[in-house]
């Protein structure tokens, strides 16, 4: 029975209650606050919790906004302001001489401390202060007259200056006359012989081979868009218009298909291939609008003294696209995180690598996104992205050195320098992970290297391999350039392969 004192006007009178009642009632009103203190502890709980989220979410969205200013009015390099040296560059390079010199010794004991030397004479390089060697020189003198050098006992030349010359590009009409030759073959019949015309990959088309050379390298190579080539060439005297330009494109591409597919078949027969791709819109797609993302894909192999660089392109982004371009192929396969290509692998007996500067490119959004005590210095102290770059560091330092060896001494430098600095970088990665904020740029950059790392770490397994996908990335960068040049392409529905056209 929960007893109530009895209520007066102002206060209470508790003079009628007995000592039990008393009691019970004491005990009722503890039990009252306690229940008030533990509801006031909940919600300053649940406070303390929203405020937490609150902070989170905010330092989130600032490091995101100091990342897309940085990504649109600061310079492109990848350098950061706190670029720690975490390793002793000269330590390194003695310990990359003494595995060279090692395997040396093992093939030639006798012979090692003359290649040594001979190695040693073709690093230390003079600077080259003049113009290349292979360009044309044209000699032009300065004369004194007649009347300047009359009486002098000896004249000389000396060359005081050179100068780089550039002579405009120009049409020329060039007039095919063809010789022909009348025999008689008695009485009113005759027979003519004419010489040969050489061969035309199109036709009766008015461009010379030299001038479609020049279009597709100035489209594909340079990123310019037909219609800007278009206004080029008739500064220089004709208008060649950018529907005949895109014409001779499409039915050029009829011309290189058996030189690609026999580019694509000796391709896939090496046993290291780098894989990229980059997004394009294009118009009058089939079941896509205008305004969604369409692939252009590379792949970059072939002997490593002739490497072979072939694009395809395809409006999805799905596994079946590198199931076609790698059919046949069983080697070493290197290329970004994206999950299609794990299925041909899995299926063709691939093998995997990944691409460093995939991870590294997170480390570094981080960093300079990051801000410490204000804005970062030199100074400044390295947040946990610089850290994990300085490691990282590493393994491109060693990569720098060893790049004129044979394969297999790199893999022997890999497995003995390499290796020890990834585990260390593992080790690294995953005591910090549960230290920075979740699903701040800094976390995604661990997370992201732990979920590729047997990926990642492949490399080393392979001394013919690189540590990166850069290779294959430089050869798709005009098309990159092309986009925010073409701004977009248009596709012909009768050609499968010709998309690059100006719109």
């Amino acid at each position: 029975m929960k007893l109530a004192p009895k209520k007066h006007s102002k206060t209470l009178d508790y003079s009628g209650l007995t000592a039990d009642e008393l009691l019970v009632l004491l005990q009722q009103k503890d039990a009252e606050i306690e229940t008030q203190n533990s509801v006031i502890s909940h919600v300053n709980k649940q406070l303390k919790d929203v405020r937490s989220e609150r902070d989170k979410y905010k330092a989130i969205s600032d490091e995101l906004l100091r990342l897309a200013t940085i990504q649109r009015f600061a310079a492109k390099s990848e350098k950061t302001p706190n670029q720690i040296n975490l390793f002793d560059e000269a330590e390194m390079e003695a310990a990359i001489d003494e595995l060279v010199e090692q395997d040396a010794e093992a093939e030639d004991q006798q012979g090692a401390n003359a290649e040594t030397t001979a190695s040693t004479k073709a690093k230390s390089k003079t600077r080259n202060r003049g113009f290349s060697t292979s360009l044309n020189r044209i000699r032009r003198e300065l004369l004194l007259s007649d009347e300047d050098k009359k009486g002098a006992s000896k004249i000389f030349f000396t060359k005081v200056k050179e100068e780089l010359d550039f002579v405009p590009a120009q049409l020329n009409v060039i007039e095919i006359w063809q010789e022909k030759a009348v025999f008689d073959q008695g009485g009113a019949d005759e027979r003519i012989v004419a010489a040969a015309r050489p061969v035309h990959p199109l036709g009766k088309c008015i461009a010379t081979t030299s001038l479609l050379a020049y279009i597709i390298t100035s489209k594909y190579a340079d990123g310019l868009p037909l219609y800007r080539l278009d206004g080029m060439l008739a500064r220089l005297g004709h208008q060649v218009g950018r529907n005949n330009m895109a014409n001779w494109i499409i039915h050029l591409d009829n011309m290189f298909k058996p030189l690609i597919t026999l580019a694509r078949e000796l391709q896939n027969q090496e046993q290291y291939i780098q894989v990229d791709e980059t997004r394009l819109q294009v118009l009058k797609e089939t079941g896509k609008t205008a305004q969604s993302d369409k692939w252009m894909w590379v792949t970059r192999g072939g002997p490593p003294d002739k490497p072979i660089v072939l694009f395809e392109y395809d409006p999805s982004r799905v596994g079946h696209v590198p199931l076609r371009l790698l059919d046949g192929f069983t080697g070493v396969l290197q290329a970004d995180g994206y999950a299609g290509y794990a299925k041909i692998c899995r299926e063709a007996h691939i093998t995997r690598i990944g691409c460093w500067d995939h991870a590294r490119r997170k480390f570094v959004d981080a960093s300079r996104a990051a801000l410490s005590s204000g804005k970062k210095t030199k100074k400044a102290k390295p947040s946990k992205a610089d850290i994990a770059l300085g490691k990282i560091r590493k393994l491109y330092a060693i990569e720098s050195k060893i790049e004129h060896l044979k394969a297999d001494e790199k893999y022997k430098i890999r497995q003995e320098l390499a290796m020890p600095i990834l585990v260390e970088l593992k080790d690294w990665l995953e005591a910090n992970r549960s230290k920075v904020l979740k699903d701040s740029l800094t976390y995604k950059a661990i997370n992201y290297t732990l979920g590729q790392w047997d990926a990642l770490i492949a490399y080393c397994d392979f001394g013919f391999a690189n540590i990166s996908n850069a290779l294959a990335e430089n050869a798709i960068r005009p098309f990159a350039v092309g986009r925010r040049n073409w701004l977009c392409v248009s596709r012909r529905s009768d050609y499968v392969n010709d998309i690059l056209l100006a719109a």
